[in-house]
C-alpha cells in the first residue's frame, strides 16, 4: 500500500496546493495538513474551509514536522521557501513542487537543498483555473489529469515512486520527462498561448476605438482571450523562468505570421484554405480525446 503521510506541509494554499491536500485527505492518505503562505486572510479562509488543519506564515517553524512538503507557490518564491526549509528538514522528508517550469526549479533545489536532493522530486500538475486562493481548492481537480514528474539525477527512485503514488491517489495520470523536454513542450502548448492572449488583449485595449471593439467582442474573443484572465505574478515568473524556450517559440510564431501576411498580400486563397483546413483537422483530432473521456 502507498505510504501514508503523517504531516503534509503545503506552501501556497490555493488551487494547486489546496486541491492536492483535499484529494489526499479524501483518499485517506494524510493525517494532518499545515498550510503556509504570505497572506493571513487566505490561510484563515483555508482553515475555515477545512482545506488545512493548521496555518503558519513561516515555513521554517513547521519544516521539521513535515513528511512531505509541496511547494505550490509561484516559481519566483520557491528559492526563498527552499532556503527557509533547508535547516529544519528531517532526513527522508520528501520535497516536491507544482511549478510550471522545471529547469529553473531543478537549479533551485540544487542551490538551496544540496544535501537533500535524494528526496526532492520536481513535478508539474497539469490543471489550471482562472480562480485563485483557498476558495479555489476542490476535491476532484486532479481526476484524469496529467502530472509530469521531472526527477533530478540525484532523486532516489523510491522518492519519485512515493510522489507518483500520492498524485495517483488524487486521481492523476503520471508522466515522466527531463526538465529540458518539459520546458520546451510547455513553452509551445501552454506558455506561448498565455503570452499571445495577454498581448492580444493589450493591443486591442490600446486602440483608439477600444471601447467600440470591446462592445462588439463576442464568443470568439472570449474563447481566445480566456487565459488572459490568469494570475499576472505567476505568468511573469513563468515567462522569465522559461525565457529561452519562449523566445524560440516566439521567433517561430513570428515566422508563421509572416507566412500568413504573405498569403494575405498575394490574395492566396488556396494557401489560406490549405493552412486553415490542416489546422482545423489537427485541432479536431486533438479535441476528440476529451470527447472520448467525457
Amino acid at each position: 500500500m502507498q505510504q501514508q503521510i503523517d504531516t503534509l506541509v503545503v506552501a501556497g494554499v490555493g488551487l494547486i496546493g489546496g486541491s492536492f491536500a483535499l484529494a489526499l485527505r479524501r483518499a485517506g492518505r494524510v493525517r494532518r495538513v499545515i498550510g503556509v503562505g504570505r497572506t493571513l486572510a487566505n490561510l484563515e479562509r483555508a482553515l475555515a474551509l477545512g482545506v488545512v488543519d493548521e496555518i503558519s506564515q513561516d515555513i521554517a517553524e513547521v519544516a521539521g514536522r513535515a513528511d512531505l512538503v509541496l511547494l505550490a507557490s509561484p516559481v519566483g518564491q520557491m528559492g526563498a521557501l527552499m532556503a527557509a526549509l533547508a535547516p529544519g528538514l528531517r532526513a527522508g522528508a520528501i520535497v516536491t513542487d507544482g511549478g510550471s517550469t522545471k529547469s529553473d526549479v531543478a537549479a533551485l533545489y540544487r542551490e538551496h537543498l544540496p544535501n537533500h536532493l535524494a528526496y526532492c522530486v520536481p513535478a508539474h500538475p497539469i490543471a489550471g483555473s482562472d480562480m485563485s486562493g483557498a476558495v479555489a481548492a476542490q476535491y476532484g481537480l486532479y481526476e484524469n489529469r496529467r502530472v509530469v514528474l521531472t526527477p533530478l539525477d540525484e532523486t532516489l527512485p523510491e522518492s519519485a515512486a512515493m510522489v507518483a503514488g500520492w498524485w495517483q491517489a488524487c486521481g492523476a495520470e503520471i508522466h515522466s520527462m527531463s526538465a529540458a523536454e518539459h520546458d520546451a513542450v510547455f513553452a509551445s502548448v501552454s506558455h506561448l498561448p498565455h503570452l499571445l492572449a495577454f498581448a492580444y488583449v493589450d493591443r486591442v485595449a490600446a486602440k483608439d476605438n477600444a471601447e467600440r471593439c470591446f462592445d462588439f467582442a463576442a464568443t470568439g474573443f472570449r474563447d481566445f482571450t480566456r487565459i488572459a484572465g490568469s494570475h499576472p505574478e505567476m505568468w511573469t515568473d513563468i515567462s522569465l523562468a522559461n525565457r529561452e524556450a519562449l523566445l524560440a517559440e516566439l521567433a517561430d510564431y513570428r515566422a508563421g505570421l509572416e507566412r500568413l501576411s504573405g498569403m494575405l498580400e498575394r490574395g492566396d486563397a488556396t494557401g489560406l484554405n490549405r493552412l486553415f483546413s490542416e489546422a482545423r483537422g489537427v485541432r479536431s483530432r486533438w479535441h476528440q480525446q476529451f470527447l472520448r473521456k467525457g
